[in-house]
């Protein structure tokens, strides 16, 4: 692995955490609204076993042994997973999305043995190498996958991917449709009815849309806060593990099917991973970046065969018709269980829309 890496994090920046972590000062809470954030007790109980019992040296050693490999050439450098399988395998990208990193795959990867798996760190995000500026938007970050691909030898691959993920996708294989045979997503980007919205909506794409609005008013305001004010956010983010693992499990309880108990889903260990990882990267701050970037969707409708897999407890689902407003949807599951990180939670659920993906695709994914 190259210099500034997440593996051989120091001694004195786990002993930085700890210190803070035991001066954590509890504030009173306004105690307004129907979910005011993760409840006192569970963020207690979580910020004590970081302090006292989790271990991310053990962590960052099973990370590591990962088959990392870094671009060499590109304009932008690209620090991935890339687990080759022999002989002519077809390949599958997976495309992680926020406030996660390449570990929402780590329950999936097992079962694709037989195909070359290729997990990039997104530029901004844990694991990733350094860019200059620090982060990127999604189109950028499609243009710099797309080039790590064409330099570790892959010329055409199924392209599997959540939430930001999804962005990066629809943007590698809107503006490098050579590379993608197939994709596989779990979700429609609520950009497509945040901005420039698509005229002549049905009734149902109406309601989907106006549900959409409704989840944002509720539950949107990270969003807004990351994409108009990343930078200050950041400063509180990244100077308070406490603050942090507030953020991000807060999301990880909301967005996943576990019934407000995060132990449904993750134990602690796994949860504190994902915490740990932006902790120890300082990422937290240049993950925001595709937020605040703003760019448009300006291309036509994707042609690649698009597979689209639905999870109940995902953020907002749109209907079939106005997905296909901007993919060609080649088939269409909705799963009865699930949640935002369907990678991690229904890994077997996930495989399937791979696995389709690949169908559609081809032999070796041509």
């Amino acid at each position: 692995m190259p210099e500034n890496t997440l593996i051989g994090t120091g001694p004195e920046v786990i002993e930085d955490l700890v210190d803070r972590l035991a001066r954590f000062r509890p504030v009173p809470r306004a105690g307004l609204g129907a979910w005011p954030g993760l409840p006192e007790p569970d963020l207690h109980r979580l910020l004590d076993h970081w302090r006292t019992r989790f271990d991310w040296s053990v962590q960052e050693h099973r990370i590591a042994a990962y088959p990392w490999v870094q671009t060499e050439h590109t304009a932008v450098p690209v620090r991935s997973i890339v687990a080759r399988a022999p002989g002519d395998a077809p390949v599958v990208v997976l495309l992680h999305g926020w406030p996660d990193s390449v570990l929402r795959f780590e329950r999936v990867l097992p079962l694709l043995a037989d195909v070359t798996a290729v997990v990039p760190a997104l530029p901004g995000y844990p694991f990733a190498a350094p860019v200059q500026g620090g982060g990127l938007s999604t189109v950028a970050m499609a243009d710099a996958v797309a080039d790590a691909l064409t330099e570790w030898g892959i010329d055409r691959a199924v392209v599997s991917a959540g939430d930001v993920g999804c962005d990066v996708a629809e943007a590698l294989a809107a503006r490098h449709p050579e590379l993608v045979a197939a994709l596989h997503l779990t979700d429609v980007s609520q950009l497509h009815f945040l901005r420039d919205r698509p005229t002549g909506l049905s009734d149902e794409e109406r309601r989907y849309v106006e549900r959409g609005e409704r989840w944002q008013a509720a539950e949107g305001g990270y969003s807004h806060e990351q994409s108009t004010r990343p930078d200050t956010l950041a400063v509180g983010l990244g100077d308070s593990p406490a603050g942090l693992a507030a953020w991000i499990v807060e999301k990880l309880v909301r967005w996943s099917d576990c019934d407000g108990v995060l132990t449904d889903a993750w134990d602690l260990d796994e949860a504190l991973t994902w915490v740990t990882a932006y902790w120890v990267s300082g990422a937290i701050g240049t993950s925001f970046a595709p937020y605040a970037a703003g760019e448009a969707k300006d291309w036509p409708r994707v042609d690649a065969p698009t597979v689209f897999t639905l999870f109940p407890r995902d953020l907002v689902n749109a209907p079939r018709p106005f997905a296909e407003r901007f993919f060609r949807v080649a088939d269409w599951r909705e799963f009865d269980q699930g949640g935002h990180f369907a990678a991690w939670e229904r890994p077997a659920d996930y495989l399937w829309g791979i696995r389709r993906a690949l169908e559609l695709a081809g032999p070796a994914g041509s």
